[in-house]
């Protein structure tokens, strides 16, 4: 019964609560196009302020980041913790492809996305061969994670290195490199929300429910992990590859756990693990957060472990599905308000 019960209502063991996507594209693509709508005037808002600018690049970053991670941890409930390591196959497979080995830059990115995707999808079939657990797929990943930041290390070491590919074009200026950075958050939003519509996303949320029930009414868990985890480490390593070009350097501390997990999975708490919105949510209060908290240094690692567990004890579905909840409680308490006033004056007349 209870199984039944999560099923219908979308939760899960991951704390992503989601409801059931409707089919009509309306509803998918107004939220977006206001979304861009709003995020497109931000420059108008920081002014000629190229710091501010950064920030603003950064934060789109981040919620691009927080959008792939949604698609794997929400939807599928698998546990990355390499999300700075996969965007870094991004950042530094494009960099090091396109001065390295002097490929054009499109090619190079397109490169390093399809290798970013490919270890996301061999992470992912690893985990549901081996029968890994949610936590159990944390720790591979987070292995893997730190492999990873050894190997770039020694490439480039501690400082990293500057990226030449790509100087002098609109990538290095403040607002066109912004505007491709939110048209990235766009895309990768139509695609969360798409396949949240599709005979996928109906397959993603029932193996993330109960993955016994999933495999019973027979769905291939196997197959369908691994296409989320594809699809999501594709979205971070072209996110990491862009976000490297705009910057014009790569370095380990940009994909660092503590610096881009920590941060990514703060970000999908606050705004709702397993929505479509939460992200993009996250990533905006958070970027201002993080500006603000600047001057605190590693004491921002601190606050955001504190936050994590204060948001699983008393907000565990996130800020979107909490006030999702209350507006369909005081929805469904106003008709019934409504004919208790009335009731008196029924009796009255009779």
């Amino acid at each position: 019964m209870s199984d039944g019960l999560a099923i219908a209502t979308g939760t899960s063991d991951v704390g992503g609560v989601e409801r059931r996507a409707s089919r009509s594209l309306t509803t998918l693509i107004v939220p977006i196009l206001l979304v861009g709508a709003v995020l497109s005037l931000a420059p108008i808002w920081l002014g000629e302020s190229r710091v501010l600018m950064r920030v603003a690049v950064r934060g789109l970053a981040f919620a691009s980041y927080a959008i792939g991670f949604n698609l794997i941890f929400g939807s599928t409930g698998q546990l990355f913790l390499c999300v700075g390591a996969l965007a870094g196959v991004g950042g530094y497979g494009a960099a090091l492809l396109a001065d390295e080995a002097g490929w054009p830059l499109i090619p190079s990115v397109v490169a390093a996305v399809v290798i970013a995707s490919l270890v996301g999808g061999l992470l992912s079939y690893v985990a549901v061969r081996r029968s890994l657990g949610v936590i159990f797929t944390g720790i591979v990943t987070l292995i893997f994670s730190l492999t990873f930041l050894n190997v770039v290390h020694q490439i480039g070491g501690d400082a990293g290195f500057a990226i030449e590919s790509g100087s002098g074009t609109f990538l290095r200026s403040a607002t066109p490199s912004y505007y491709l950075m939110l048209g990235l958050v766009l895309v990768c939003l139509l695609v969360h929300g798409l396949l949240r519509r599709s005979h996928i996303g109906w397959g993603f949320r029932a193996l993330r429910d109960n993955e016994v029930a999933a495999e019973l009414a027979g769905i291939n868990v196997a197959r369908y992990r691994v296409l989320a985890a594809l699809i999501g480490a594709a979205m971070l390593g072209l996110a990491g590859a862009l976000f490297a070009q705009t910057r014009g350097r790569v370095s380990p501390t940009s994909y660092e756990f503590a610096e881009v997990d920590v941060l990514v999975l703060v970000m999908l708490a606050f705004g709702g693990i397993g929505t479509l919105l939460g992200p993009i949510l996250g990533a905006i209060v958070f970027t201002i957060v993080g500006e603000l908290m600047v001057d605190l240094g590693l004491l921002r690692l601190v606050a955001h472990g504190a936050l994590i567990i204060a948001l699983f004890l008393w907000v565990p579905r996130g800020v979107i599905p909490t006030m999702g909840s209350a507006l369909t409680k005081r929805r469904r308490r106003r008709p019934t308000a409504l004919q208790e006033a009335a009731e008196p004056e029924r009796v009255e007349d009779v």
